[in-house]
Parts: C-alpha cells; structure tokens; sequence
C-alpha cells in the first residue's frame, strides 16, 4: 500500500508522497515551470457538437410538437368536413393520416425534438451533470489556456472545492463528484508514474469548515462527495485531516522540544486554526487528539481578498458609483454579479442575455455610459473569471511592491488600473477584522496559551496580514518560519505515511 497527501485547494492543488524521511513533491502541470501546484480549476469542454439534452427536455419538446401536430390534424378535420369535393376529401383524409402517423412515430418525434433542441440550445443551458457526464476536462494552466482562447467552448469552474458545503440538488452533487474524481484520478496517476508504484490511497485536507452557512451539514455533505470522488479515482481508501494541524504536523519535525503552538492558515478558500501541543517525541503517533487544545476555521480566504480588491480598485472604473439621472446609483449588484466565479447560479444569471439588456438599459439613462461598457463587454465575453485571475496577480505583486499598474486589455484597449498597497490595506480591512475574530476565538477555547505561533497559507505571505495580526494578536510571540505553499501537503502527506505503516504492522 502506498499513501500520498492530496492539498486539495480552492485555488491550487498539491500532492506529496514522504517516505518517513524525504518529502517527494508530484510534478502535476506540464505548463507550469515549477509543476509542483496545478490550479484547481477545472474547463469542461467540447471540440465539436454539444452533448444531447437530456431525456427530461426531449420529452418536453415532444410534447410540445405533439401539440402541433394536433392542431394540425384538427385543422386537416376541419378542412375535410367542410370540402365538398370528393377529391379534397381525399387529400384532406390523407393528410390527416400523415399526421397521425407522425403522431404515434415516437422514435422519429425524439430524433426531431434532440435536432430542434440542439440547433437552439447554448452551453449555458446545459445541466452541469450533462456537461461532466459528455465534456472532455483540461486542467492547470492548459484548462485556464483553453478557456480564455474559447470561453464559449465549454465551462469554467473556478473552484470546485469552494461548492462542496454548499446547498447542491442530486445532480449538481453527482456533477461535482464527477468533476473531482477526473481531479483525483489525474493526481493519482501522476503519482504512479513518478513514484513507479501503485497508490491505494490518500490524505486529503479538509478545512475545519466547507461552508459558511451550512455548520455540519455542509461539513457531511463535503467529505462524502470527496469520499465518493476519491472512489471512483480508484483509490481504496481515504482519510482527511484539518489543514491547520496537518500543517503542524510539518513543523513539529523541526521543534527541539515539546511546544504549544497557534497555527494560522489563511488560504484561497478558508481561515482555519488550531491551537496544539506539538512535540518531536510523539511525530510517528497516529492519533494525536488528546494534542488538539483547540480548533476554529471558517470560508474566509483568499478568494474574498480578490474580490474585495476588485470592488475597492477596479469596479470604480468599470460603473461602479455612477449615478443614474434619477439620482440612484448604479445597482450594486452588478459588480457583485460580476466576481461571483465561484457561484454558479449567480455567474450564470450575470452572463445572461437578460442582464445585458439589463446593464445596456441602465446605460442608456447613466451619463458616463463608458464606464459601464466595459462592464457590459465582461458580461457579453464572459470574463469574469479573467478579471478576478488578473486581480489576484495584482494582490500578490502588491506584497513586495508599492504600487503597480494592472493592465485590463482585454476589456478595453489601453485600460490601466493604478492599485496602490494603501488601497489594498482598505480593501483587506473588513476581511482581516473577521480573521483576528476567529484569531481570537481559538486563543479564548484554549486551554493553553500557545508559546509560538506559525502563520502558513498563501496569504501569510502578505505583509499587510502578518502585521495586522502581530500588532492587535500575537505580539510577542515568536513566530515559527515555514513554506507557506507547501507546509499543509507536507504534514498531510506525514499522516498519510503514518497511515500505511499502521496498515502494514496492523
């Protein structure tokens, strides 16, 4: 049996294999010159012919020429009674058995109502199922590739992880295991063949919350469809473990001696921490509860930092705040609509043809019309998911830079946005006060107050972050260096290792 850890991310992906002594990093993204991460994103797409409808919107259509096919008969009837010619007759009598024939042709309706079906139907009126079920999948940097050269080829789901606690009808749930099994199972391969040996199973990350609503329901409801995807990828078994402590889990390799220690982790999609009693003695132990002093999280990441920075910075140029001639502003949700990537209902209410004549109704009585065509070409081109990409590249060369230019070309030629670290400040204030909050509440359910904290996540590499939380939190407390990227998949992939030697002396 081999076991491997799977960081399973809102924004990127990572799998590690440690073999009690070394980590092995699995090179996932071809097109990605480290190629230890790959975007969790995922384009679903087809090269030629769209899937057929489904069996539901075929039975629809039939009925509905059936329809037709009836007021045709009943008006060859009519036709027929009123003729007073033999030979009308005759025409309108086999007319009238023409159609009928067409009536009770099933087969033939069906092969029709799919033809009508098809010519009319767009990619967006497709159910996400019908898509996992037909369309090919691209990954990584080839899948974002694909979709920013033919968004109309298929679909782009920024963030499958971001919609496993959410509230899902059975077929979205069956689409989404569909998805993340395609995910697991490309992980799982690029494993075997780097690692020349069969992986059996896994340790996957979990946040302490999936979902900020749905408590434990959410929480259930995420794990089974990662359980039910893990599956169908061929994995015999599966585990999870809190991302928070599997990145305690890495440190603690490093500590001369037994230390409580806060361990922050701010990712793309979650805020999780946990307070708990680290110690190089106990690393081999599988079952470290009785450790655990504390543990808190909530979806509270790095996603919402980009769209924060997109409203703050962006959407003043794209309409946001104008004023309409009768004095109100320009509808809010609009811009909200518009950095829903990880909300598919509302993306797919925005690129709809309804909200652009929606957006070009509002242009038309706004009196800087420009502004809003930019907002209407993001609509009209489906770049959503672009600007949100280009935002957070924004954000994360606003760690070591002062200011910096962000060029929107796409959008517009010669569209340059001006952000500021100042205005990224603004941006992340509301989002940092809900950080130190749960900050706040691991420290009060502690038992222990911790002697080091580490600070790990993408978004620990933010100055802006740190600081915040140094200055109000943690002042005085030494923090523990790390690699922000790699420390969750490491410590996963240390109890994944912990797993296959139980497996194999128990």
């Amino acid at each position: 049996m081999t076991a491997i850890g799977i960081d399973y991310g809102t924004s990127n992906s990572e799998v590690v294999y440690f073999d009690g002594a070394t980590h092995q990093h699995i090179k996932l993204d071809p097109q990605d010159k480290k190629g230890n991460k790959i975007r969790s994103s995922v384009f679903i797409y087809f090269d030629d012919e769209l899937p057929p409808p489904p069996d539901a919107m075929v039975e629809a259509k039939v009925a509905q020429l059936k329809r037709a096919l009836n007021e045709k008969i009943d008006k060859a009837k009519q036709g027929y009674y009123s003729a007073s010619d033999p030979k009308e007759q005759s025409l309108y009598s086999d007319r009238i058995d023409s159609l009928r024939a067409e009536f009770h042709n099933k087969p033939s309706l069906q092969r029709k109502a799919i033809q009508q079906l098809m010519h009319a139907m767009s990619l967006d009126e497709i159910p996400l199922l019908r898509l996992v079920e037909y369309g090919k999948f691209a990954f990584g940097e080839e899948g974002f590739r694909r979709f920013l050269k033919t968004p109309n080829k298929g679909r782009l789901i920024y963030s499958p992880k971001n919609f496993l606690g959410a509230s899902l009808d059975g077929d979205q749930k069956h689409a989404f295991i569909g998805i993340i099994a395609k995910q697991l199972a490309y992980f799982k391969r690029c494993a075997e063949e780097q690692l020349n040996r069969h992986v059996s199973t896994a340790v996957i990350g979990r946040p302490v919350k999936f979902h900020g609503t749905r408590g434990e329901e959410g929480n259930a409801q995420a794990i089974q469809i990662m359980t039910e995807a893990a599956r169908f990828a061929g994995f015999s078994g599966v585990n999870f473990l809190d991302e928070p402590i599997a990145a305690a889990y890495k440190i603690e390799r490093t500590l001369p001696k037994d230390t409580t220690t806060l361990i922050v982790d701010i990712g793309g999609g979650t805020t999780d921490i946990c307070c708990i009693k680290l110690s190089p003695k106990r690393t081999n132990q599988l079952d470290r509860s009785q450790d655990l002093l504390s543990v808190t999280g909530r979806r509270l990441g790095g996603m919402d930092c980009d769209k924060g920075l997109l409203l703050k910075a962006v959407a003043p140029d794209m309409g946001m705040g104008l004023k309409m001639i009768n004095g109100l502003p320009v509808p809010p949700t609009y811009f909200s609509d518009m950095c829903a990537v990880d909300n598919i209902p509302a993306l797919t209410r925005f690129f709809s043809d309804d909200y652009g004549l929606d957006i070009s109704q509002t242009m038309s009585v706004t009196r800087e019309p420009a502004q809003l065509e930019r907002l209407l070409t993001v609509q009209e081109e489906k770049l959503s998911a672009r600007v949100v990409n280009s935002v957070r590249m924004a954000k994360e060369l606003l760690s070591s830079k002062s200011t910096i230019t962000l060029p929107l070309h796409y959008i517009e030629e010669g569209f340059d946005v001006n952000i500021s670290q100042e205005m990224l400040k603004i941006a992340l204030k509301p989002w940092l006060d809900k950080v130190k909050k749960l900050v706040v509440e691991c420290l009060d359910k502690s038992p222990e107050k911790p002697e080091m904290v580490m600070i790990t996540g993408g978004m620990s590499l933010s100055p802006i972050v740190v600081d915040a939380l140094y200055e109000a939190l943690l002042t005085g407390l030494p923090r523990l260096e790390n690699d922000a990227f790699n420390s969750v998949c490491e410590g996963l992939a240390i109890q994944a290792a912990k797993h296959e030697f139980d497996s194999h002396t128990g």
